[in-house]
């Protein structure tokens, strides 16, 4: 296995803070918020670093939509042999490596280059997918660094055959509850994907003034109770700063009215996933990932993107969308020569999983993938 020059020491970082079932106040306003193990295990089978290191079940992790992934990204990559010879997939999103670890077993001569910026995930898959040796290529990276991860190794001239998207958090970071994702139990306010990132959470809340926060909870939660709870966090921030998980937990059960938190799912959910996206400037990489990718696909390139929410789906339907345009200009009765679409679309919209799949894995449940071919010569 060879590791990019941007995959440097995967440090492990300080020591985690040990980490606490919410405090009593935050689950009388939540009751069924307890500490559980998670039913989402990115680990494949690998030890915690410590007790406090992840709450897991005994169950590997299950890889969303796996069978259709295959079945979308394999006409790209046999076409030279079956066995995925002289074929190259990027995993931009690789996590612990389950959807690359089914490719490089069933094309056992495809190369992979793996690319997240999280150096857990990348230790983690590492060993997972050291048998395959020195087809496998990570990188730490951005999922938008991926032209750069191509070039450096060495297939910027020809292009890569397919590229799989799995968008969002992995489970193995909402799972390692010390990292701060999950909102039931209480952990330190981080949500850093990259660990070597400066921005966290408790920062976010304990410094960007009250129309700013609004702003972040409104525009990345959906949350229609934005404004209360900016309010409601600057005051509180006055007298404490934000440290911990459960105190957000506390001053949201006291921002929104009673009747919206019996609604809708957890009342929390909107702005934790407010804040994620913000400290890891996610829909940002997301639009400049997505044409990056497309550029480096080869003719009859195909590329995969699974997206969990209408703000990430919305990117990329509207990329996927231009990609799949007429670029003749309107009004004109012919199409020109050269000026027609540059993809094809291999989905008809978003495909969703169904229900024997979501019975077997739940988090595919609000999955939308989408997939094109790159049309061959351009």
């Amino acid at each position: 296995m060879k590791h990019s020059a941007t995959f440097s020491d995967l440090a492990t970082g300080p020591q985690a803070r040990a980490v606490r079932p919410l405090p009593e106040p935050a689950l009388t306003y939540f009751p069924d918020v307890r500490s559980a193990p998670s039913d989402r295990d990115l680990t494949a089978g690998a030890a915690p670093t410590s007790p406090s290191a992840a709450m897991v079940d005994d169950e590997p992790h299950i890889p969303v939509l796996l069978d259709r992934c295959v079945e979308l990204l394999a006409p790209a990559l046999t076409r030279t042999s079956t066995d995925g010879s002289g074929a190259t997939l990027v995993d931009a999103t690789l996590g612990a490596g389950g959807h690359s670890e089914r490719f490089l077993t069933q094309f056992p001569a495809l190369r992979l280059i793996g690319l997240d910026r999280d150096p857990d995930a990348l230790q983690i898959a590492g060993d997972r997918l050291a048998r395959f040796g020195d087809r496998v290529t990570l990188v730490r990276t951005r999922y938008d660094g991926i032209a750069a991860a191509v070039a450096e190794s060495n297939c910027a001239a020809t292009g890569v055959d397919a590229i799989l998207f799995d968008l969002g958090v992995s489970s193995m970071q909402l799972d390692r509850v010390e990292r701060g994702f999950a909102y039931s139990v209480d952990a330190p306010l981080d949500m850093r994907m990259d660990s070597g990132s400066d921005l966290t959470a408790a920062q976010v809340l304990n410094t960007y003034d009250e129309k700013a926060l609004a702003r972040v909870l409104r525009v990345y939660g959906e949350e229609k109770f934005a404004g209360r709870i900016a309010a409601q966090i600057v005051r509180r921030r006055a007298n404490t700063p934000f440290s911990t998980t459960g105190e957000l937990v506390e001053l949201l059960y006291q921002a929104i009215p009673a009747p919206a938190r019996r609604t809708g799912g957890h009342p929390a959910k909107r702005t934790f996933q407010a804040l994620r996206i913000e400290v890891n400037a996610e829909l940002e990489s997301l639009r400049l990932a997505i044409p990056a990718a497309l550029e480096v696909l080869r003719p009859h390139g195909r590329i995969a993107v699974m997206a969990y929410q209408s703000l990430e789906d919305r990117i990329v339907k509207t990329e996927f969308a231009a990609a799949t345009a007429s670029r003749t200009p309107p009004g004109l009765p012919v199409e020109l020569p050269g000026h027609g679409p540059r993809f094809v679309a291999l989905t008809r919209g978003a495909e969703r999983a169904d229900a024997e799949e979501i019975e077997r894995n739940p988090r595919s449940a609000p999955v939308r993938l989408r997939a094109l071919e790159k049309v061959g010569g351009q």
